[in-house]
């Protein structure tokens, strides 16, 4: 699944563009016609069937292109940018696909720049940078890459953040965020339960710690682009 407008003939309906595909992965006629309706419910286009893809949306076109994708019932697929212009919900349900397909025992290679999306359904994850390749792990793994690291989040007056700050050592970082909202970098195992004692102890009752998603692993990993507005 490529994306964009190659791979679909606009001036075909998606049933038609289905059809023909189907045809090349040469799936019996008798078969085609259900797998092919079964498909176009499956990705949410059974109501524009047969209007002529060139007028349909960015999103369509890519849940088209996720249908073309599955016509041939291939044991592996692979996906490149598949939720590029889909609005949340359609990118939703094609990560609940994407588990149900994983569940009828198909294997998937996904290339995406969200790391948000890698995490949520994928099993093992490469990391490439400038074409070298800096990690193949679990999500899970990965995220223990930065295991010394833990954040602890909390809501506070800026009197109390400052307060705070100040009694701080270098093993800690904090950072104001906008809204009253402040977060304390932990760089050592086993220290956060010092600033939640801290925090605790100036009067501050909203608080949440979290492990570094994958999206701040990566940005560890591959470092500054140099990227400056």
């Amino acid at each position: 699944m490529l994306g964009g407008d190659r791979g679909i003939y606009n001036k075909l309906s998606a049933r038609q563009n289905l059809e023909y595909w189907a045809a090349l992965y040469e799936v019996p006629y008798r078969e085609s016609s259900k797998r092919v309706d079964t498909l176009l419910e499956r990705v949410g286009l059974s109501a524009k069937a047969d209007q002529k893809a060139e007028g349909y949306s960015r999103g369509m076109k890519q849940r088209l292109h996720l249908a073309r994708a599955l016509v041939g019932n291939a044991p592996v697929l692979f996906f490149d940018e598949p939720t590029m212009g889909m609005d949340p919900l359609a990118a939703r349900d094609f990560r609940k696909l994407i588990a149900e397909l994983k569940a009828e025992g198909k294997t998937i290679l996904l290339a995406t720049h969200d790391m948000a999306e890698a995490e949520a359904v994928c099993d093992r994850v490469s990391l490439i940078d400038k074409g070298r390749l800096l990690a193949v792990e679990t999500p899970q793994t990965l995220s223990r890459l930065l295991g010394q690291h833990e954040w602890v989040d909390f809501e506070a007056s800026e009197e109390t953040f400052h307060a705070l700050a100040a009694k701080l050592d270098s093993r800690f970082t904090a950072i104001s965020r906008p809204n009253s909202q402040y977060r304390i970098e932990v760089q050592g195992a086993g220290e956060a339960r010092q600033i939640l004692q801290h925090l605790v102890g100036h009067g501050v009752t909203s608080i949440q710690t979290s492990r570094p998603s994958l999206e701040e692993v990566y940005v560890h990993i591959v470092g500054d682009r140099g990227l400056s507005v």
